[in-house]
């Protein structure tokens, strides 16, 4: 049987980045068929080796191309023709595929474009129409992008298709393993300690230099320095994000914000977040912010900001699996690229009573909201569910629109009215 030939571009499919590990699981949705094979262009990292490598189980049916940036117009031209692509699946922010959509009348006569697509925020983006009706279809992973699409360009088919994490990598811990992960971890004037933790990456947006501030002025004004601390899992060298390092020599809380700057497997995170009482994620724009579902699925309750894909993770109806900041303004900032979007901003007196509320609860409240949480991810963002549903999508895409001799539902004329 001749199998349907995908081609992803986005983050190396095997690196640990959210985009990365998306993309990891789309693919592997579609290999377990039986009836795809895969051909990953593995971008945003540093290589050390430029050769195609095949992933284990799959053999030839998934082979990565390590590449620099996210490739080219030349390069991509070169792979559709010479593996003959049936669909072409990319992932990330819009402002890295002007150059695909630029050759769109190249490559849509001969296969779909499905674009996985994130938007952080409002006002709608209208200076994105003409990049959504450059697709066949486009994926969007929260519900705020979702709505902006139908909006946009409701000429577009569009599916919501959140994230979603292995649940049973990402589970609940017993309350044995939890002490001993924390005796094997921290020192031990912290293992008594109510623990938040921050998984992101060092940048901007992410807020990082105001938490450990906010942080430190929350333990003095509340006299909690042996009773809390913070543990930051990132790159504290990032150069798109503040010297961390810096900030926690200068405000001299070496004790009290813990950085961990190790990458390490996706088990090792599960009991980083089962050792702590609650996840933060404060970030200004948030497409969906995985680190939280993550948490959720340890069954460890979130502080976030209302933004993004990060208040549909914290909420559902009148149920809170945390607390949820509403932004104290909404500056409109922008770019030669994005002109406008929102920046939701929150504030240092809202951040502490989000932080009082978490520390107030007791162990088991702590534990039982944490537990709702879980039960919302497997509810709402349940892992087998979702792949299924990208089986299900592509599937669908391939029928209704084929490729090469089959294509159809394609026609590169569009008419327009002059004034």
């Amino acid at each position: 049987m001749t199998k349907i030939k995908i081609l992803t571009l986005s983050d190396h499919p095997l690196s640990p980045s959210g985009v990365g590990t998306q993309t990891k699981y789309f693919c592997e949705s579609l290999l377990k068929t039986g009836r795809y094979s895969i051909v990953s262009l593995g971008g945003a990292v540093k290589h050390k080796d430029y050769r195609p490598v095949y992933v284990d189980p799959y053999e030839n049916n998934w082979k990565i191309i390590p590449i620099d940036g996210y490739g080219n117009a030349q390069m991509l031209r070169s792979i559709v023709r010479n593996e003959k692509v049936d669909l072409v699946w990319f992932m990330t922010d819009p402002r890295f595929w002007g150059w695909l959509w630029e050759i769109e009348n190249e490559i849509r006569p001969l296969c779909p474009l499905v674009y996985h697509h994130v938007w952080d925020n409002y006002p709608y983006p209208q200076f994105n129409r003409d990049f959504y009706l450059s697709n066949d279809h486009v994926v969007t992973i929260s519900k705020v992008t979702d709505d902006i699409v139908r909006t946009v360009a409701p000429e577009v088919n569009c599916t919501y298709l959140p994230h979603s994490v292995n649940s049973e990598i990402f589970r609940p811990l017993t309350e044995q393993q939890i002490q001993e992960i924390r005796r094997s971890s921290l020192g031990a004037e912290d293992q008594s300690k109510v623990v938040f933790f921050w998984n992101n990456r060092n940048a901007r947006r992410k807020q990082s230099g105001s938490l450990i501030y906010w942080f430190k002025n929350w333990i003095d004004k509340n006299k909690l320095k042996d009773k809390v601390c913070l543990i930051m899992h990132t790159d504290p060298k990032d150069a798109h994000g503040q010297d961390l390092v810096h900030i926690i020599d200068h405000l001299g809380i070496e004790k009290e914000v813990m950085l961990s700057t190790k990458k390490v497997h996706a088990t090792q995170l599960s009991a980083m977040y089962n050792m702590a009482d609650c996840t933060i994620n404060i970030a200004d724009a948030e497409g969906f912010g995985l680190a939280t579902l993550e948490s959720l699925s340890c069954g460890t309750p979130i502080i976030v900001t209302k933004t993004g894909g990060l208040q549909e993770q914290v909420r559902k109806g009148q149920k809170t699996f945390g607390f949820e900041i509403s932004p104290s303004s909404k500056a409109i900032i922008g770019s030669q690229s994005v002109p406008y979007i929102y920046e939701d901003r929150i504030s240092e007196k809202d951040f502490h009573k989000a932080l009082n509320k978490m520390y107030r609860l007791s162990d088991s409240k702590r534990k039982e909201l944490g537990m709702k949480g879980r039960q919302h991810v497997l509810d709402n963002y349940n892992f087998e569910v979702l792949q299924q549903k990208w089986v299900d999508t592509i599937d669908q895409i391939v029928e209704e629109n084929g490729s090469w001799e089959t294509r159809k539902n394609y026609n590169g004329i569009r008419f327009k009215e002059v004034a």
